[in-house]
């Protein structure tokens, strides 16, 4: 499938992380979604119902990133897979989770978990 909707640089605050003051102050996580799927329909209808709504999309992974706190952003990631997933129309969803303010005492632009789930 070459068709795809891309979601990039969502950002939302969270309160994951092992460290108890990640649950406690929290911190903004950024996410990109790429949702791969059969867009013809869409483009023959020219109508919002035969496609992905990307607005609807970033609400609903907004509600997870703001949600339930997880240790790992690998689990969040998972998450938020899922949810791209139960569109039927998904075939694919590759998610990268970006977390720019992790406790790393070093100087770093970003750590990111990037995982790709497609449907059974």
């Amino acid at each position: 499938m070459t068709d795809r909707i891309a979601l990039s640089g969502l950002k939302v605050r969270g309160y994951h992380g092992v460290f108890d003051f990640e649950r406690r102050e929290g911190q903004d996580f950024v996410v990109d979604v790429v949702l791969e799927l059969d867009l013809r329909p869409a483009a023959a209808s020219d109508n919002v119902v035969d496609t992905v709504h990307y607005g609807e999309l970033a609400k609903r992974l907004a509600a997870v990133v703001a949600g339930e706190p997880v240790d790992l952003i690998e689990t969040l990631a998972q998450r938020l897979a899922d949810v791209c997933l139960a569109d039927s129309r998904v075939i694919a969803a590759t998610v990268t989770v970006h977390k720019p303010q992790a406790p790393i005492p070093l100087e770093f632009a970003d750590v990111a978990v990037v995982i790709r789930r497609e449907r059974a």
